[in-house]
């Protein structure tokens, strides 16, 4: 319903929407002297001989909107300021492309610090820039450790005949993945004729592989789709098993 409201600033007079005098409790603003009213106190009535003004524009009060021209209706009539839509500054605009960027960047450098043993495996050039990027945060690049896709092709336990009371373990690990990964732990149990545990040991690559190449073996890992072999000597001359157990894993 269309319906005439005054400005009592200036005395001008506009038609006006009751739907745009419902939005903001119907503060509205002069288009011509810029006065701030309310426009449903301001009504009058359209018997009264008021001589409308068509030029300036009605609308809700904003002193950060500057004065843009009226936008028009299918019905032609005047568009007031709070319907129009403002555009983005400039520099609201760098604002949210900084922003971007900056979600971007952690987002990137998540990814680097939880796969940075993947991304060293599959490309080495990158590594020392992976160990430069965790110099700062204070971690390591270690080689990837998916036990998954380690296995532990053979193994036997045997008396050693030269020294009484030592046995001698020997294992093939093997590496079923395409990138190296790092020597695992191995867990040996010693069992009794029960298949009970007399004796249990985790050996460490460490205490596994061969001297004096260990650093360089730690360092490079098992290649991918290759296998190593260790042989390790225990002394076990205060028990007496008869069976064994043999498990590969990564300490947490």
């Amino acid at each position: 319903m269309s319906l005439v409201t005054r400005c009592p600033v200036c005395g001008t007079a506009f038609r006006v929407q009751s739907s745009q005098l419902a939005a903001h409790s119907g503060t509205v603003r002069c288009g011509k002297c810029g006065g701030v009213f309310n426009g449903v106190a301001a009504l009058v009535e359209e018997d009264e001989r008021v001589s409308l003004e068509l030029s300036p524009q009605l609308g809700l009060f904003d002193p950060s909107r500057a004065a843009a021209p009226p936008e028009r209706t299918t019905g032609d009539e005047p568009l007031p300021d709070f319907l129009v839509d403002e555009p983005p500054s400039r520099r609201a605009r760098w604002l949210w492309a900084f922003a971007a960027l900056v979600a971007l960047c952690a987002m990137a450098g998540q990814a680097a610090y939880r796969f940075r043993a993947e991304i060293g495996a599959a490309s080495p050039q990158s590594r020392e820039s992976l160990r430069a990027f965790c110099g700062v945060l204070g971690c390591d690049v270690s080689l990837p450790r998916r036990p998954e896709l380690m296995s532990i092709d053979s193994s036997e336990l045997q008396a050693d005949a030269r020294r009484e009371g030592l046995i001698v373990l020997n294992a093939v690990i093997r590496n079923r993945a395409r990138f190296p990964q790092d020597y695992p732990a191995l867990e040996l149990t010693l069992t009794d004729e029960g298949d009970r545990p007399v004796l249990r040991r985790v050996l460490a690559p460490r205490d596994y592989l061969e001297r004096p190449r260990t650093d360089e073996l730690l360092r490079d890992g098992i290649a991918g789709g290759s296998e190593a072999a260790l042989r390790v000597f225990l002394d076990t001359s205060r028990t007496r098993a008869t069976g064994y157990r043999l498990y590969l894993f990564y300490p947490s």
